[in-house]
């Protein structure tokens, strides 16, 4: 949800009530081709406490989130550092995340930094506000709205 809220708060707002539009979209299903066939040997979909789902982590302890492309970067590593924050509340320290890009063969690191549980906080407040209103967010028409597989739902 961390994700969907930093891209949209009006497609957050349909995926906490199950509409999904992303079945049969095509970046959806590139997204997915690229996490079942990459990285083979690892274990994928780490689900914990029914709260997280993580691509996989690594022998290092490292938590790795599988991306198409970077173009949605911040809200990707916020994602990440949620994954952070949550085993940092179980006490599961020594972990540390890495966001991978295999189309653009790149990856980053991501930290978590003083602040970040504040921020986290708040986030986990503004999206509950944002998910428990009666209708969705107003339509903010952005760059990725086109490509978006929510597009006829908010502008057809």
């Amino acid at each position: 949800m961390i994700n969907y809220y930093y891209i949209c708060k009006r497609k957050l707002w349909y995926f906490y009530r199950n509409l999904t539009m992303e079945t049969n979209h095509k970046n959806v299903n590139i997204g997915k081709v690229l996490h079942e066939t990459g990285y083979p040997h690892q274990d994928k979909n780490v689900f914990f406490n029914d709260t997280i789902n993580i691509d996989f982590i690594s022998k290092n302890n490292q938590i790795h989130e599988i991306k198409k492309s970077s173009k949605m970067e911040h809200a990707s590593i916020m994602q990440v550092k949620y994954y952070l924050y949550f085993f940092i509340l179980r006490d599961v320290g020594n972990m540390s995340a890495k966001i991978d890009y295999p189309l653009q063969k790149q990856s980053i690191e991501v930290t978590f930094e003083d602040g970040d549980i504040e921020i986290i906080e708040n986030l986990k407040t503004d999206i509950y506000e944002t998910v428990e209103g009666d209708i969705p967010s107003f339509c903010t028409k952005k760059s990725i709205c086109k490509k978006c597989a929510y597009f006829d739902l908010c502008y057809v």
